[in-house]
Parts: structure tokens; C-alpha cells; sequence
């Protein structure tokens, strides 16, 4: 056996006559975040699902450490961590029945029990809340529970599918760190379809779009293709447009009102600091430069005419 802790092959699944996914192949081999990164109804759910033995594919495989999900899907499921898009919490218990609850559903030993809930709990940063009622705590809490229950038994694998859906700016700040410090030890796969989210958490990324993979490999890689190709400029003093195509770089000048204009400039020129310079010497008197984040349609877009191409 080679060291993969995850191999899907030629996955695909139909709901109906539709399929959902089609054709998704990739492996994890080592520690770390990986964001599965996609539009709503892209497919993430749905290839999560089978990997964890959710859902039977309609085609192809899934291997989790050796063991492959139609064949040993007790052995398989043995070395996986799920917390679902909702949240499996019994709201009627406390922090520690519940969490003791999952760690014998995942058959741990009995006298390892309380042990395995305070290693989960103090991993999670939920000790102090042990004798609260689930219901009782707050959204992002709440998710620290989830996360907890996807830990307690040691998985190599984590499985996070939109963790921070509906969670306030602070409370996803803390289940981001949260979620890094997960996989300095074990392998977590983390979807959402926020590209903030991937960017600020993960070291590897996969993108599905249309239930097919149209990227795979690292953040920094998936960086240098969204490079930003306009931005956006405010001048009290603005020159004519003619003036402004004429500029080394500049594809095209859009007019957004009489003293804010959208550049676009060509892929690769660093036309920040010259429009800067050259405001400065001709007295655009510009007070602000902004350069433009893609969209996420238009990264899907981008991505899918380079895989076709």
C-alpha cells in the first residue's frame, strides 16, 4: 500500500437522470487543510458525502487508507472524521454526554471513554462549557461540538463540509484557527464555497464546478491564477480617457463617474505604481487605487476555458 490516505477514482454520481458529479479524481497524501472550493450545487456535498460513506456512488471508487468504501466500509469509515453541513448536535444534552455518546458510537474502549471526551473537549476549546446544554451555546460553540465529535477517535482523516456557515466574523476567526490546528496533526478536508475562507485556511485546494474538477493543486498556484486584472481609481483632476488608454499596459478605461474609472490592464504588468507616478507628475490629484478581486463565477469561468483549452 502506498501512503495515500485518500485515492477517489473516475467518481461520479446521478440523481435521477442528472449527474451530480462526474469524473472526480484525487489523492491526499500528507498533513494539512485542503479546501474543496465550489459554487453552491457544485458538487461538493455530494463528493464529501460519498467519501464518507454517506451516499453510494452511481461510478468509480474511494479508497481511504488502503480501504476501499464498497469493499471495507467499516474499516474505511474507522479512519474518518464528518461533521456534515448540519451538524449532527443532540441539543438536549450537555457538552460531555454528547461527546461521550459519539466516543461510544465510534466503539472506543469504555475505560478510554472519558479520557478520549477531555482530549476532544480541550482540543476544541469547549472544557469550560462540559456541563452545558448544547442548546445553550452559541453558533460558533456549537461548531467546536461538531468538531469535537469528528475528532474524538483519532480519524487520519477530518472531513468539514461548510464548517462556517452562520457563523458571525469572530466566531469564524476562531474556527479557522481552530481548523488549522487540526491539521498540523491529522488530514482535513474543508469545503465551502466562500474563497476567502479557502485562501485564509487552506495549503492545498480543489475546485468543482458543474459536478466536474477543474483545478487541483496548491493555494499558491491557485493564486497566480485569479491575479487580479483591474482596478478601480479616483481622481479629482482626471485627464481625458484617450490620455489614459495610451497608458503602457492599459487595455481599456471604463467611466465610472466623473472622477472614478475601472483600468483594465493586461496580465503581468504591475500598473499600480506607474498610474500612481504618473498621477503625481501630471496632476491627477488621485486619492485612491484599488485593484479588483475576480468573482468567483469568473474564476470558475477562467478555469474551466484553461481546462478545455
Amino acid at each position: 500500500m502506498d501512503n495515500n490516505i485518500v485515492k477517489i477514482s473516475k467518481l461520479s454520481h446521478r440523481y435521477g437522470t442528472a449527474w451530480a458529479i462526474r469524473d472526480i479524481n484525487f489523492e491526499i497524501r500528507e498533513l494539512g487543510v485542503l479546501g474543496l472550493l465550489g459554487s453552491n450545487g457544485a458538487g461538493k456535498s455530494t463528493t464529501m458525502n460519498i467519501m464518507c460513506g454517506v451516499l453510494n456512488q452511481t461510478e468509480g471508487n474511494v479508497e481511504i487508507g488502503g480501504y476501499t468504501m464498497q469493499e471495507n466500509p467499516i474499516a474505511a469509515k474507522k479512519l474518518i472524521g464528518f461533521l456534515p453541513q448540519n451538524a449532527p448536535l443532540y441539543m438536549e444534552l450537555t457538552v460531555s454526554e454528547y461527546l461521550t455518546q459519539c466516543a461510544y458510537l465510534r466503539l472506543i474502549d469504555r475505560k478510554h471513554v472519558a479520557a478520549a471526551v477531555d482530549k476532544a473537549m480541550a482540543k476544541c476549546g469547549v472544557a469550560h462549557f462540559r456541563n452545558r446544554l448544547i442548546a445553550n451555546l452559541s453558533g460558533g460553540y456549537k461548531q467546536r461540538v461538531g468538531i469535537a465529535q469528528a475528532i474524538i477517535h483519532e480519524p487520519k482523516l477530518v472531513v468539514l463540509d461548510e464548517p462556517t456557515n452562520g457563523l458571525d466574523p469572530n466566531q469564524i476567526f476562531e474556527v479557522r484557527k481552530l481548523i488549522k490546528e487540526v491539521g498540523e496533526e491529522k488530514s482535513v478536508i474543508f469545503s465551502s464555497h466562500i474563497l476567502s475562507e479557502i485562501q485564509a485556511t487552506c495549503s492545498q485546494v480543489k475546485m468543482i464546478e458543474n459536478g466536474t474538477m477543474v483545478f487541483s493543486d496548491s493555494m499558491d498556484a491557485f493564486n497566480n491564477y485569479i491575479e487580479p486584472d483591474s482596478l478601480i481609481m479616483t481622481l479629482h483632476n482626471p485627464p481625458a480617457v484617450t490620455e489614459m488608454e495610451i497608458i503602457e499596459g492599459v487595455k481599456k478605461v471604463e467611466v465610472l463617474s466623473s472622477t472614478k474609472f475601472r483600468i483594465h490592464f493586461a496580465e503581468g504588468h504591475k500598473i499600480s505604481e506607474r498610474l500612481i507616478q504618473i498621477s503625481t507628475t501630471a496632476g491627477w490629484r488621485m486619492s485612491e487605487i484599488t485593484l479588483e478581486k475576480s468573482s468567483l463565477d469568473q474564476i470558475f469561468a477562467q478555469l474551466s476555458n484553461k481546462k478545455s483549452s
